[in-house]
């Protein structure tokens, strides 16, 4: 059973979508051990404790810089036996001292189709903001492996989301997240956990 560790810094949703996910037996050979926040008021807390996961705090502000911040998470996710490291609304920048410890062990959820709307600053509302003063009529949601580069590693899987007419980045986030994140993150983590996923020539490849 490969061991999942959850990094998140607000309200949890995504983090309840693979709660619920493992519920029904959806995570394969996973489960999640452990939750870690960047922020200690994070409601995503709470939704650990009332499923009977471990919930830990390392807040940002503790540390002096990145590196400090990086080094403490890379020691707390080694202690954790992590497998797998999943950012669900993980809203804090690490450096490569956490990637280069779990090379190809972490994802990401990134609410628009790789490599649109994607990179340093496109983050929450801005990614949907972004998307809807472009026009675009599909947005979606990419699933990816966690590297150096900000939203650059390789992508395991994508969900296409259409955009409609009269749609607020508000309302566009919510489409996205019910009919995208929810599915293919919790579908992400059981193709790793499963060993059905292999990174060839920088690109995630599947088996079935």
């Amino acid at each position: 059973m490969k061991n999942i560790v959850v990094l998140v810094s607000g309200g949890g949703t995504n983090l309840q979508a693979l709660i619920d996910a493992e519920k029904r037996g959806e995570l394969g050979n996973g489960k999640i051990t452990c939750v870690i926040a960047s922020k200690a008021d994070a409601y995503a807390l709470e939704r650990a404790k009332n499923n009977g996961i471990k919930a830990v705090t390392l807040v940002r502000k503790d540390y002096a810089d990145v590196a400090a911040y990086s080094k403490a998470m890379t020691e707390l996710l080694i202690a954790e036996k992590a497998d797998l490291v999943v950012y669900a609304g993980f809203m804090t920048i690490l450096d490569e001292q956490v990637c280069n410890a779990f090379p190809h062990k972490m994802m990401n959820v990134h609410p628009a189709l790789i490599p649109s709307f994607c990179g340093k600053g496109f983050y929450g509302l801005h990614v949907h903001e972004a998307a809807l003063a472009k026009g675009v009529k599909l947005s979606g949601a990419t699933v990816h492996f966690v590297t150096e580069e900000c939203d650059g590693g390789p992508i395991i899987l994508q969900k296409a989301v259409e955009v409609k007419n009269g749609d607020t980045p508000e309302t566009l986030q919510k489409r996205i997240m019910e009919e995208a994140e929810w599915k293919i993150l919790p579908k992400a983590v059981q193709l790793f956990c499963d060993d059905k996923i292999t990174v060839q020539d920088g690109k995630a490849v599947i088996t079935e």
